[in-house]
């Protein structure tokens, strides 16, 4: 559901000019999905779409030119998913248990995803340490993996 609602974003901005997140929901529902704006700023997040200056002086999205480090963000948003095995917080810090040897690329991944929040990460074999810069950090991170395990 998550890669079609996707696919359709990506449509829409190439067939039409759209400046804000109510618009690009408003286009979905006409095709039939139904979506959140917070699902929807996820989507655009995840998508690596940025505002643009159009040829009519309005802004509108576009996928971002930084696609090749899209791509490898990608891959290494792969890995992260199939490696975790588990993961918890201890107040600011962030716990995430991998798979044997793939600690060290779940790191990489974490750090090619330029998250905010977090202060460093620290990879063994199988454990990651990811010190977070706040309690409130640590918990919305673990939100974050909590979905994108999904």
């Amino acid at each position: 559901m998550k890669a079609n609602r996707q696919q359709e974003i990506s449509q829409i901005i190439t067939q039409q000019d759209i400046e804000t997140q109510e618009e690009l929901l408003h286009a979905l529902e006409q095709r039939g999905f139904r979506a959140t704006q917070a699902t929807i700023s996820r989507d655009i997040k995840q998508m690596n779409l940025v505002k643009e200056l159009g040829s009519h002086g309005v802004y509108r999205y576009v996928v971002s030119e930084r696609r090749a480090l899209r791509n490898y963000s990608d891959r290494l948003r792969t890995i992260f998913k199939e490696g975790i095995t588990s993961f918890d917080l201890a107040q600011n810090i962030v716990v995430v248990k991998t798979m044997p040897g793939l600690a060290p690329a779940a790191c990489a991944a974490i750090d090619g995803m330029e998250i905010d929040g977090i202060v460093g990460s620290l990879a063994g074999d199988d454990t990651a340490i990811l010190i977070m810069r706040t309690n409130e950090a640590a918990l919305a991170f673990c939100g974050d993996i909590r979905q994108m395990l999904d």
